[in-house]
């Protein structure tokens, strides 16, 4: 069952050199973990904003965003107030920005379902205790009881993650839910997403700037850059066989957790911002296999990759290469080999 299908979607905001996203296609269905990865600035958290309904109010929408078949480009408080108690929720970035710092933890979970629900307080309060248990806080009565300020960044993150479960969502989306923690709490933080995902059989968006993470805990990937997906594959097949040369570039730029350390090769320049356009592909000017005359006169549609563009390791995997596409006019010629590729 798909329970986010973005068709077409095209956000443009007034003052804007060029959309914010353009034509962005993306899925999620239930019981799979799908990767929005990209660098800051190219649209991944206003991607998953519009399944909320969260978009600002003087942003130009097209498109469709369907939560469980139904469109929410336009739709009414009634209906984005029923998707955002009961189907989708968010994990955002930093916890101290999402919640009250003069409120108690137990406040920041019971009020939404004594609200929402009707509950009263004592029932809300034990559901309260339930969702702390859920996240793994070691005492939730002392936990619920307190204010922001009294808990670490990784405990205020757990406590964000309960709050988005309070509703018992089908659709989870973590807006890069370890931005802000530590390496070894970023660790629990998302193997306690996984575990919840698992067992609770969601549908996950997981946006990130880390491909390596991305690889490792999603089914599928999305690559967006400035506002547009350029490659999607399954996170086997685009770890291992990158086809465009952005995604190619973000691998050459991350550092190996495993071998022998080698020479990193940033992406050349720096991301497209929203004043800035160009009428051809938004990354030529950062690619060494940009064509003049080509690839800076009209933007490369996301096609399925030709059989001879995808190597043969990937072709042999059957759960993987039916739906790998990217946007790139030289797609075919590209090496097999991720090397330093990026540089000008």
């Amino acid at each position: 069952m798909t329970l986010l299908s973005v068709e077409g979607l095209t956000v443009e905001l007034p003052g804007s050199a060029r959309p914010v996203l353009d034509t962005v296609h993306l899925r999620v269905a239930a019981g799979e973990v799908v990767g929005l990865v990209g660098e800051s600035g190219s649209g991944k958290s206003v991607t998953a904003r519009s399944a909320l309904g969260l978009l600002p109010a003087r942003a130009h929408v097209t498109g469709r965003v369907l939560v469980e078949g139904k469109d929410l480009v336009g739709a009414d408080a009634a209906r984005l107030r029923e998707v955002r108690t009961s189907v989708a929720s968010m994990v955002f970035q930093d916890p101290r920005a999402g919640i009250n710092p003069v409120r108690r933890i137990g406040d920041f979970l019971a009020e939404p379902l004594r609200l929402v629900k009707g509950w009263s307080r004592r029932q809300a309060e034990a559901r309260a205790l339930e969702l702390l248990a859920a996240v793994g806080l070691p005492d939730p009565p002392r936990h619920l009881r307190q204010y922001p300020h009294q808990l670490s960044g990784g405990m205020l993150q757990r406590v964000m993650i309960a709050g988005a479960l309070a509703g018992e969502p089908k659709l989870l989306l973590c807006d890069e839910p370890t931005t802000a923690l530590d390496v070894s709490t970023q660790a629990e933080i998302l193997a306690l997403l996984g575990a919840l995902q698992r067992e609770r059989g969601l549908g996950m968006l997981l946006i990130t700037h880390d491909i390596e993470l991305a690889a490792a805990t999603c089914d599928r990937v999305y690559v967006m850059y400035a506002g547009r997906i350029v490659e999607e594959a399954s996170a086997a097949d685009l770890f291992g066989s990158p086809r465009h040369p952005y995604t190619r570039g973000l691998l050459g730029s991350t550092p190996p957790l495993t071998g022998p350390m080698e020479r990193l090769h940033p992406v050349p320049g720096a991301p497209m911002s929203l004043a800035e356009s160009a009428p051809g592909c938004a990354f030529a000017a950062r690619c060494a296999f940009a064509e003049p005359g080509r690839c800076d006169q009209a933007p490369p549609g996301l096609l399925p990759l030709p059989a001879a563009a995808v190597p043969s390791t990937a072709a042999a995997d059957p759960t993987g290469s039916a739906d790998r596409r990217a946007a790139c006019f030289r797609v075919a010629e590209l090496p097999a080999v991720v090397t330093s590729e990026v540089a000008p």
